[in-house]
Order: structure tokens, then C-alpha cells, then sequence
């Protein structure tokens, strides 16, 4: 595929965004030296701050809608009282779901007059910011540091909601929002039940702590084969590849995108003025802006429904709207977890048309990691059945997206069937899931310079202006890098990498005594310049806090003997 780069013009035809750090700020960050003890300070204060509960009223707020707060109960499930008086305590309305649910778009966000939290039985932890519910795959770096800073209890009652979202909403949900009914996030849920089974701090080191940590894990296994279910769908299978694909079962522009109504506007104005940057794959279809009753109803199915959704009606400029394939895509982008990039095409409109490495990697991990739990429960005919289902996976990702020549794995378009040539950090997560052998990992690894820089690693070697591109590092996808790394033997690259990492964080939290989102790993801080999407930097973080004690502990494990 012939690489299209986003252009410097983006940064022109788009609301230009300042620094998520005042001015003031980033000067005084030249007089503070960084200092890792207040950095830990900070992370070990920040989960008290940063866990939520259904029976605290800050909880149930929702900055993204800003209507007054609902919380929906599983229609299976009755309201206990302490719920109930949510209603005087809290000012929110508590309602049931329409009807049970079995798998993911069984309740349309749509059927719901207004938009609300889903109810969880356990506090957990939030990432922060515009970010105040569990999310799917933050959730799992976010265990890995409460772990590492001793809070087990918490960490388990968030691996719990997780079971309780597959068994009462059909899945691990992108977020307890009823407008995530209809997608999930990328698949740790078994790395999450065997970090709370593995760790012993998770049960009573007693006779019925260990009776008790087992009927646990019968049932986190039982759960865990539904969630699987949910990559093994039709719509989420990348056609006759054996591979799977990001999908959401809505359709139409996603609904928590109102509190940054300019957004879609901005697409168009881009794709308007850049006719091939969509490679073909016909982004815009023509309309009104104020479309009548029969433009209305075509559009329904060439683009999204204006009557229906308040985004939709406002996704317009200069004549032109969003297919309902770039919302596709678009969705399904929201489903990987990284919005927004250019990964798949122009603001990775086509997600949908491939299969990716990070996702496919997952579910390997995900399937040997049920083979061993099903053997640790005595299972060996699961056990079996899931060693296969992983071969059977291995062998298509060996060959559909290893690119021999090039020595990477890269994502495949299935539609038309060819490899990306978009070099993207996701092309490490094989060494992590562990289906890349010794000799992928050592031709990788001698290609790290594509996306390392001072402060650690670059998402992507484009300049898109996305959030999920360069110069911007994230916490999860450094953190997998390095896992991976350690767990193939570079520990000296795994060391390298994550001294840059926390020394980057160190540097944003010297500045202005903030843990962000994302970070500018080029320039080795928070200054973070995003063009369009998510442009607030925002602050918590529940991801990053978590990383940066995983660093730790990389940097003070021994030096292994160097992979040959």
C-alpha cells in the first residue's frame, strides 16, 4: 500500500490547540529538576482519588452528556436499597434496562431516551479527567499498579465488575456508559484474572482462602470463554482470514463525541481539501446541511441519521457529510482503543477492513492463557481445544502479517488484500503475546529506532497531528514494549526504554505536579500539541501512574544475560 502522509496543513485547516501546559509552566519546568520520590508521591496518593463507587455521587457524573445523570440497573438484576436512595442522596434517576442482555448491541444506546452509567458492584479506578468510568483496556494497566502499590482488594473488585459486565451487559464494555452497549475494548480480560489468581495477596493465604480463590477461578473462566465469544462474531471476523477485526455494533457517529462537536466538521473540511488522502475508500458522500424529510431518510443509509442524533445533524461542511462506512471504521477505530491515528487510512476511517496486529496478538494471549487456566482447573480437554484455536491463530498471523522481507509485523487489509505499510508501535505487541519467535523478535528489535526517541516510544513515524501518532507516547504501548522485550531477552533495550519513559513523566510532573494522558516523547515532557479528537491532555492518569511503577520495577530487576 503506498504510504499516505497526513500534512502540515492539517495543522492549518484545524483549530489550532495550545499546550496542555500554560506557558508559565513549561518555563518553570527549566527551574524544577525532576525528582522520581515526588513522582511516586503523587502516583501512591493518586488511586484514592482516582477510584469511583456506584454509592458515591461524584461517580455518577458524566462531563461528556451533560443531561442529568441516570444510572441503569441490568433488567435482570432488582435495585438494592442503598441504590435506591441514590435517587434523594445523589439526584440521579435510577432505571432498568429494557431487557436482559446476551452480547454486545442486544440494547441499542438509541432505545435509551437518555444516556447513562451502568451500574458495577465494586469501586474501581478511573483513568481521569473526561475519563470518569472503568474503561476496558486501561483497566488492565491499572491493575498491574494497584499490584505494584499493594492494593490487591481494589484490583480484584475491578477484574469482578469486568465479570459482571460479560455475564449482565455481554461483554467487557468499552465503558460502563450505555452508549459503549455496543463495542468492547482490546482483549486482557484473561491477563487481568490470572494477574489477581497469580498474585498471593489476592486471597487468604489460608485453607479457605485457597478453596475460595479457586471457586473464583472456575467462575472468571467460565465468563472469560463468553467474552471470547464476542471476537469470534461474524462481524468481527476479518473475512476468510482466520484473523479477527475491530467492530462496533452501532452505526452512525458515536454519541460521546457531542462534547467535541467540532470534530466530524473538521474531518470533512480535511478530507474536502486533501480528495485523496481516503484512498478510495469514499469518506464523504454529498448532502445538506439542513437536509429535508426526504434527503433525511436517504440519508440514513448513505451516512447517519440527522433526525435521530445531535452529532449526525452537525457533521457537515461545504456540501458534504461522512459515509456510513467512515463511521464504520470509525467506530471500530474506537474499539482498538486508539483514537484517533491514521493508522487505517485518513483518521483510521477503514478500521474495519483490517486485521491488526495488536488485536490478533491479544486473542493468542488470550487463548493460551485459557489453556492454562484450564489446566490449572483440570480441564485437559479445554485445554486442548484452546491450544488449537491458538496454533490455528499463530499460523495466520504468521501468514497474513509477517512481512519477512521487511522483518515486522504489520496489519493486513483484508478488503483488498494487502499488508499496511504504516509502521505503528503495535508491531511489538507479538514479542508480549509471545507468538513472535526468537528470530522476529531479534530482526524487530533492530528496528526500534522507527519509534524510539528521547522519552521513550513514538506510537507511529507519522505526523498525522492525531494523538495516537508522533511525536506522542502512551503508557500502555511503552509498557508492552518493554514487557515484550524483557520477556525475549533485550533486557538491556527493556532498561533503556523505560528509564526514558519515567524520565519523561518525571520532567511533565516537575513542570506543573501532574501525571497526563499521553506525552510529547521527542521533546521528553507534556507539552502535547493534537490537532484534532482528544486535544486535552488530560490529567490523572490512571495508565501512566500504573506504567511508571511497572518501569520501576523493570529498572531494578537484574541484568539477564543478553538475547544472542
Amino acid at each position: 500500500m503506498k504510504l499516505y502522509r497526513l500534512s502540515f496543513l492539517f495543522l492549518l485547516l484545524l483549530t489550532a490547540q495550545p499546550s496542555a501546559i500554560p506557558a508559565q509552566n513549561v518555563a518553570a519546568a527549566s527551574k524544577s529538576a525532576p525528582d522520581p520520590d515526588a513522582t511516586l508521591r503523587y502516583i501512591h496518593a493518586s488511586w484514592d482519588t482516582l477510584t469511583r463507587s456506584m454509592l458515591d455521587c461524584h461517580s455518577l457524573a458524566d462531563i461528556k452528556i451533560t443531561e442529568n445523570p441516570v444510572l441503569y440497573l441490568p433488567a435482570e438484576i432488582p435495585a438494592s436499597p442503598a441504590v435506591t436512595a441514590l435517587e434523594q442522596k445523589c439526584h440521579v434517576k435510577v432505571m432498568s434496562l429494557p431487557r436482559r442482555i446476551e452480547k454486545l448491541g442486544d440494547v441499542r444506546p438509541e432505545e435509551l431516551a437518555t444516556p447513562g452509567l451502568l451500574y458495577l458492584p465494586n469501586p474501581y479506578v478511573v483513568p481521569g479527567g473526561r475519563f470518569n468510568e472503568m474503561y476496558g483496556w486501561d483497566s488492565y494497566f491499572i491493575l498491574l499498579g494497584l499490584e505494584a502499590d499493594h492494593h490487591e482488594a481494589l484490583g480484584k473488585g475491578i477484574v469482578d465488575n469486568f465479570l459482571f459486565e460479560v455475564e449482565h451487559y455481554g461483554s467487557v464494555l468499552n465503558a460502563n456508559r450505555t452508549y459503549y452497549l455496543t463495542r468492547s475494548q482490546p482483549p486482557f480480560l484473561t491477563s487481568m484474572i490470572r494477574a489477581v489468581y497469580e498474585d498471593p495477596a489476592s486471597f487468604p493465604a489460608t485453607a479457605a482462602g485457597r478453596n475460595e480463590a479457586r471457586l473464583w477461578l472456575e467462575h472468571a473462566y467460565t465468563v472469560a470463554e463468553k467474552d471470547y465469544s464476542t471476537w469470534t462474531r461474524p462481524d468481527h471476523l476479518a473475512g476468510s482470514t482466520g484473523l479477527a477485526r475491530y467492530f462496533d455494533f452501532g452505526v452512525g457517529p458515536v454519541p460521546e463525541m457531542a462534547d467535541a462537536s467540532s470534530y466530524y466538521p473538521d474531518i470533512i473540511r480535511w478530507l474536502v481539501a486533501h480528495p485523496q488522502a481516503a484512498n478510495g475508500e469514499g469518506f464523504l458522500v454529498k448532502g445538506s446541511e439542513h437536509p429535508e424529510a426526504a434527503e433525511a431518510e436517504r440519508l440514513k443509509q448513505s451516512s447517519c441519521d440527522v433526525q435521530a442524533s445531535v452529532v449526525c445533524s452537525r457533521a457537515w461542511f461545504g456540501g458534504y457529510r461522512l459515509s456510513r462506512g467512515f463511521y464504520l471504521g470509525d467506530r471500530a477505530m474506537r474499539e482498538s482503543g486508539f483514537d484517533t491515528t491514521s493508522r487505517f487510512e485518513a483518521f483510521s476511517g477503514a478500521t474495519h477492513h483490517y486485521a491488526p496486529v495488536c488485536l490478533n496478538s491479544l486473542l493468542y494471549r488470550y487463548e493460551r492463557d485459557l489453556s492454562h487456566l484450564a489446566h490449572v482447573l483440570g480441564k485437559p480437554d479445554d485445554a486442548l481445544r484452546w491450544d488449537r484455536r491458538a496454533k490455528a491463530r499463530e499460523a495466520a498471523i504468521q501468514h497474513y502479517l509477517w512481512r519477512p522481507a521487511e522483518g515486522v509485523f504489520a496489519d493486513y487489509d483484508f478488503v483488498r488484500g494487502r499488508p499496511s505499510s504504516y509502521a505503528y508501535l503495535t508491531s511489538l505487541y507479538p514479542l508480549w503475546a509471545g507468538v513472535a519467535s526468537r528470530e522476529q523478535a531479534r530482526q524487530m528489535v533492530a528496528k526500534l529506532s522507527i519509534f524510539e526517541r528521547a522519552g521513550g516510544l513514538s506510537m507511529s513515524n507519522t505526523m498525522s497531528g492525531l494523538q495516537w501518532d508522533e511525536p506522542f507516547g502512551w503508557a500502555p504501548a511503552n509498557w508492552l514494549a518493554v514487557d515484550g522485550l524483557e520477556a525475549t531477552g533485550f533486557h538491556a533495550d527493556a532498561v533503556r526504554i523505560a528509564q526514558h519513559f519515567d524520565a519523561t513523566v518525571d520532567a511533565g510532573f516537575a513542570a506543573d505536579t501532574t501525571i497526563r494522558e499521553k506525552y510529547n516523547v521527542v521533546s521528553g515532557n507534556a507539552d502535547v500539541e493534537v490537532s484534532a479528537g482528544y486535544k486535552v491532555n488530560v490529567i490523572g492518569f490512571g495508565w501512566t501512574n500504573a506504567v511508571y511503577l511497572k518501569m520501576k520495577e523493570v529498572l531494578q530487576r537484574p541484568v539477564a544475560a543478553a538475547a544472542e
